[in-house]
């Protein structure tokens, strides 16, 4: 019998996978997945889409709008980090534009970079460099942090003035909760099992 060896991401207990793969594998020692069979890349390239539909969104509408003694006044993210940057505050400019706007995007760009020729049966050209950026941006990206974040000085800010969320705070939660969707359905040994006969 065939059986396929793999290592727990968690306690790296090797383990023998039977072949053919159940949909679902769990750790014998800690009970981490080990893999998990069933959704595809298919579902994974639909939320990559969306996900990056949304971060178009997140970054073309205002954050907030601010209203305080009939001043109103709204907030983008690139708004924000220019007023940091004015602020002699570049590294935290440059932070906040890195880690809520740069990396996130470059995680979904890479993921649809490899997912759409796989999805049409071919192999993306650098496979293995874009998939290693995916990985790198894939630890850098936090996007919850930001949101959790904004609601924390919306929170803040509503003692002091008027506040209304904007469309990209929608668009940036609901950003958050499909990354982790892709993060759940996402299963890199497919993707390179897919990749290895296209």
């Amino acid at each position: 019998m065939n059986r396929e060896l793999l290592a727990c991401p968690e306690c790296d207990l090797l383990q023998h996978i039977p072949a053919p793969r159940p949909r679902k594998a769990l750790c014998a020692r800690c009970g981490a997945v080990l893999y998990r069979g069933g959704s595809g890349l298919e579902r994974t390239l639909a939320l990559t889409l969306t996900a990056l539909v949304l971060l178009a969104l997140a970054n073309a509408f205002p954050i907030l709008t601010l209203e305080l003694q009939d001043e109103r006044t709204t907030a983008t993210l690139a708004g924000a980090a220019a007023a940091l940057w004015s602020q002699n505050m570049p590294l935290v400019a440059l932070l906040v534009l890195f880690m809520a706007l740069a990396m996130p995007l470059a995680e979904l760009t890479a993921l649809a970079y490899l997912l759409v020729p796989l999805a049409r049966g071919a192999r993306a050209p650098g496979f293995a460099a874009v998939f290693r950026l995916l990985q790198f941006a894939s630890r850098w990206g936090t996007v919850e942090v930001f949101v959790l974040g904004s609601l924390v000085a919306l929170v803040k800010l509503g003692h002091v003035a008027s506040v209304e969320p904007g469309i990209a705070l929608g668009s940036y939660g609901a950003l958050m909760l499909v990354m982790a969707a892709i993060e759940a359905s996402f299963e890199p040994r497919e993707l390179w099992a897919r990749a290895s006969f296209a």
